[in-house]
């Protein structure tokens, strides 16, 4: 059965890869970029894909908690239930890590705006969806106050790191909040130094191909091994569900955490 799919960060990187396969096996992708020019290039480029799937296309900056209810909102009015969310979209480095709204635009884009964008759309998900986290490898003790925005970090792979387990941590405490009544939310590393503008960015290797990642996301969307897989973290450079960091088991960190992004995403829709 086709299902109907949205992907954040999708104009290019795996999120562009990843839409690409699903297209292909007929699936409705919805596609969000905050580029007018890259969306319109994805778009021209899987609509040509022989005998693909609907493609639609939604411009939002995720860095602005504005745009991300906006984006909830609209798609909301084109469709009564979304299949599967894939929260691909992320930032590593930038040349304003403090955005407009005083946040870091790394805890912004990768932590708090899927939270808010997930909450904003759980109308649409039952208990049949999934929700899809791309967590990391790279992975550090969150400091709740930085993810709050009194606090900044100034090395970029450590705000990157905190961004990306406070992202699994609340991957893991929504799927215990909604337990069966809602849709899986499931954490994914899809891989280490792939082949994205990411890593070429932060890291400065070509890295290796990304269609590791783009089948571990196929599977987290589609496949039964993952159906029962909510509040789980996939390692997928193990190959196999595992333990994020020591630290996502510190009860008191996790609930300081979640304070924090459910304050923070409160404040700012």
């Amino acid at each position: 059965m086709h299902k109907t799919i949205l992907i954040t960060g999708a104009t290019d990187g795996i999120g562009l890869a990843t839409a690409r396969a699903l297209v292909a096996a007929g699936h409705r992708v919805l596609v969000h970029g905050r580029s007018a020019a890259k969306l319109a290039a994805a778009e021209e480029a899987l609509s040509t894909i022989s005998s693909g799937g609907p493609v639609e296309t939604y411009k939002a900056d995720l860095s602005r908690a504005h745009d991300v209810t906006a984006l909830a909102e609209t798609i909301a009015n084109r469709h009564s239930s979304l299949d599967v969310l894939i929260n691909n979209a992320g930032v590593f480095k930038t040349a304003q890590p403090i955005g407009e709204n005083g946040l870091d635009v790394r805890f912004m884009v990768n932590t708090i705006a899927p939270w808010l964008l997930t909450k904003k759309l759980m109308p649409l998900l039952n208990a049949d969806a999934r929700v899809i986290n791309l967590s990391s490898a790279a992975q550090a003790s969150v400091d709740p106050q930085a993810l709050a925005g009194k606090n900044h970090i100034a090395d970029d792979f450590s705000a990157y790191a905190q961004s990306k387990l406070a992202l699994t941590i609340w991957s893991r405490e929504l799927a215990q909040q909604l337990g069966d009544n809602g849709p899986a939310i499931i954490a994914v590393n899809p891989g280490s130094l792939l082949a994205s503008k990411m890593v070429k960015e932060g890291f400065e290797v070509a890295g290796k191909d990304i269609n590791i990642g783009v089948d571990i996301l196929l599977k987290a969307a589609l496949s039964e091994e993952f159906a029962s897989a909510s509040g789980k973290y996939f390692d997928n450079d193990s190959g196999r569900f595992a333990e994020p960091h020591p630290s996502a088991k510190d009860r008191k960190l996790c609930a300081e955490v979640m304070t924090a992004i459910e304050t923070t995403a409160s404040q700012l829709a």
